[in-house]
């Protein structure tokens, strides 16, 4: 059976961080329905003035961040020690988990285009140790379409296998388009499929899906995803839905109000990262 789109979101600018203007597209509202994506926010601008401010150090438990930089860069840095810059087509794969500290740099380039996910942690792994982890080009395979390509981020392909996380998996596809192409992506039917047009218009499962919009597809088999009259650049994320309890307070996000208390009490106290005080 064909997936078909049942509900479509479309970002809208706003600016975070330090004074990074981004288009947020998922967030509080739609948690329910993109379970377990908690946020997606896309960057696109050719104006280092947009974002060169950069989000400085700040705290996350109970969550991974997962940033995809398809170009320009970002420089991450946490209180874990780590260092590392991805850029032009690469992979930041942090979890929080119990508690981390991290800034991100977005230096200056002639076009800064990329998303940042935010995924849940499933109530049994919410104070997991917390660790970074990058996928660099040379981990990404790059699969031809014939009229376009899919870069395997993170998951499997056809029997190829990417990164694959280490708490909620994903299948997490970079897929190109030339005008008017198609590809047809089987699923499994249990699973929560979700598809962002990075850039370009497409049409996704039955519908027309304009730049920059989320899309929920139904239960199904496969979704076929099709450019329109342009090239497109579609991300496709595949998940299994937590269906839990979901508490957020701005960087954390737990499962009770009491988590959520303790986390900022945590962070008050000075006991915010398990593995200083461990």
């Amino acid at each position: 059976m064909e997936r078909t789109a049942e509900k479509q979101v479309t970002g809208y600018r706003t600016r975070d961080g330090a004074g990074v203007n981004l288009v947020r597209v998922l967030g509080g509202a739609t948690v329910e329905e993109f379970d377990p994506i908690l946020m997606l926010d896309s960057f696109d601008s050719t104006d280092p003035d947009d974002y060169t401010a950069g989000f400085p150090m700040h705290p996350h438990r109970g969550i991974e961040t997962i940033s995809y930089v398809y170009r320009g860069h970002m420089t991450h840095k946490d209180s874990l020690g780590n260092e590392d810059t991805i850029g032009d087509g690469e992979v930041q794969w942090m979890t929080a988990g119990s508690g981390i500290l991290h800034e991100e740099k977005l230096p200056a380039s002639e076009r800064l285009l990329g998303v940042q996910l935010w995924l849940n942690l499933s109530a049994k792994d919410k104070m997991v140790p917390s660790a970074y982890r990058a996928i660099k080009n040379s981990e990404i395979e790059e699969i031809d379409l014939g009229n376009g390509k899919l870069r395997l981020l993170a998951g499997r392909y056809k029997g190829q296998i990417g990164y694959i996380s280490r708490y909620l998996p994903l299948d997490y596809y970079d897929i190109h388009l030339e005008p008017n192409a198609s590809v047809v992506i089987d699923t499994d039917k249990e699973r929560s499929v979700t598809a962002f047009t990075l850039s370009g218009d497409a049409y996704i499962g039955g519908r027309i899906v304009r730049a920059k919009t989320a899309v929920k597809l139904s239960s199904g088999d496969y979704v076929k995803i099709q450019a329109a009259d342009n090239n497109a650049q579609v991300l496709f994320i595949s998940s299994t839905m937590l269906a839990e309890p979901v508490v957020w307070g701005g960087p954390i996000v737990m499962n009770t109000k009491e988590e959520l208390k303790k986390a900022f009490d945590d962070l008050r106290n000075g006991t915010f990262l398990r593995d200083e005080i461990s």
